[in-house]
């Protein structure tokens, strides 16, 4: 299908605008669509582009009422939720940066991104978030007020705690009365916004050390979504289950980035605990998964045909032989015979299962973030879902290899996207250029000088091109060299034991 046959601009005829005026440029070309929805008691509760500017003007606005100032930085701690997307972008349509924090961050954790991000103002979901804040908030010089989002059991804090906090509903009705008076300086204002302003910073994990801050700018965020669009075949009518943490820059890609330069559909469910539950609802076209969450489906459905009588399991093993020879095909290359023995299987067997992971609509799956192993990707295509490798960093703001539906190999990342030039450096290692890359590490020009040479990003990773495809090895850091001068990749061993059901980590 062409870009032209999906209704997808060009990448060159993307807008140059940054995210905040792309989504003011939706509500004005679709204002009635739906661009969020969020489960809230068993309802599906819709916003459309109209009131998702709205909202985020007013949020901005009242958060700026607080003290926000032009790059001034708001936290957001909590779980995926509509509040999340309307704090980062009203921030950002006032000029403030978004810096996210995980929810499941330790108290002592969250005080050093907070401090090391000069934080002025911190968005929490609940009051255990407000009370990691207020343990660490003497370290805060900057903080001006906590914004919590649920209010229950506000009322158990000492008057002291009590005046720092305001709620989100509160911010966000301030912000409408003062609508009249500021709207449109904040629209005169977000005119002058550049593509090349911090839009966004995203903390690394740290599993090597402290925490670093990537700085995104809506130049690498705008950069970043054609390519991810065409390789995702993704067009306006996509649909997409928000649930992988927001202060991580996969959820972020296909939370906002792409859906708001493209015009798609965002869902929140009830909770992480309610994601498959939400999949069957939702039957997204395009899902996201860590390799830990294949592991997981893939275990469930093996575990339950354990339990399925002999003829089901029968069946169920003659399904996956007889589609295990095109299983590296896309639809549209099934010769006449494959298109027959799929159609036979798929009403017999695989329906009930795509159906049983709520998997059945979706046209694109994806793997990334860490090693999977290869026999996994390989059940689930057999399965009937499209499940394609892709790679990239922080740091690339997103992904910046895919496999293409008609050209997959499992065990690579694929092919480059739209605008990334790539090489193979020392040792391996793969070396990326392009507008995607980063502006660099918050306050650590040293990390910044390291990861950037000449303009190429050292992603750390070791690579090897296979037919075309690029097939990651190993970080560089993890290589063993023997005695003999051998190199030795852990994961590949690693991932042939995480393969079993029966086995979590390796």
């Amino acid at each position: 299908m062409t870009e032209k046959e999906r209704n997808l601009p060009a990448a060159g005829a993307w807008p140059a605008l940054t995210l905040p005026q792309m989504l003011r440029e939706q509500a004005r070309r679709q204002p009635g669509a739906i661009a969020i929805r969020q489960k809230d008691f068993g309802i599906w509760q819709p916003i459309s582009w109209s009131q998702y500017w709205q909202r985020a003007c007013r949020v901005g606005m009242g958060l700026r009422a607080l003290g926000l100032g032009p790059g001034g930085r708001v936290a957001i701690v909590s779980e995926n939720r509509v509040e999340w997307l309307l704090a980062q972008m009203g921030a950002g349509a006032v000029g403030g940066v978004a810096v996210g924090v995980y929810a499941t961050s330790p108290a002592e954790e969250m005080g050093y991104v907070l401090e090391h991000a000069d934080v002025e103002l911190v968005v929490c979901e609940d009051q255990e978030q407000t009370d990691k804040v207020l343990q660490v908030a003497d370290r805060l010089p900057l903080l001006r007020r906590i914004v919590v989002i649920e209010s229950k059991g506000l009322r158990s804090y000492a008057p002291a705690e009590r005046a720092r906090i305001v709620t989100f509903a509160e911010v966000e009705a301030d912000g409408q009365r003062r609508e009249a008076a500021e709207l449109a300086a904040l629209d005169s204002a977000l005119d002058g916004q550049r593509l090349d302003d911090t839009g966004l910073m995203i903390y690394t994990s740290g599993s090597t050390g402290k925490p670093k801050g990537a700085m995104l700018s809506y130049r690498n965020m705008r950069a970043v979504a054609p390519g991810i669009a065409d390789r995702l075949a993704m067009d306006r009518a996509s649909v997409h289950l928000s649930y992988l943490p927001l202060c991580h820059v996969a959820e972020q890609m296909l939370s906002t980035f792409v859906p708001i330069y493209l015009g798609t559909q965002v869902n929140f469910g009830e909770s992480i605990r309610t994601v498959q539950e939400d999949l069957r609802e939702v039957a997204p076209t395009i899902f996201l998964g860590v390799p830990r969450i294949w592991e997981k489906l893939h275990a469930a459905i093996s575990i339950k045909m354990q339990e399925a009588g002999r003829l089901q399991r029968w069946l169920y093993r003659r399904a996956l032989a007889a589609c295990e020879p095109f299983l590296e095909k896309s639809p549209a290359q099934y010769t006449a015979g494959e298109r027959l023995t799929r159609w036979l299987w798929y009403w017999l067997v695989l329906r009930a299962l795509q159906n049983f992971i709520g998997l059945r609509r979706v046209r694109v799956a994806m793997t990334g973030a860490a090693p999977i192993p290869p026999d996994v990707v390989r059940y689930f295509r057999k399965l009937g879902v499209p499940l394609v490798e892709v790679y990239g960093l922080t740091e690339s703001a997103g992904m910046i290899f895919g496999q293409h539906p008609d050209r997959v190999k499992v065990g690579t990342v694929g092919e480059p996207i739209l605008g990334v030039e790539w090489r193979m450096g020392e040792a391996g290692e793969l070396q990326v250029r392009g507008e995607m890359v980063f502006q660099g590490y918050y306050k650590n020009p040293d990390a910044t000088a390291d990861a950037v040479r000449e303009g190429w990003l050292h992603t750390g990773d070791v690579v090897a091109e296979d037919d075309g495809r690029v097939r990651i090895v190993d970080r560089l850091k993890d290589i063993m060299i023997t005695a003999g001068g051998k190199n030795l990749t852990p994961s590949e061993i690693e991932n042939a034991v995480k393969g079993s059901p029966y086995v979590k980590e390796c």
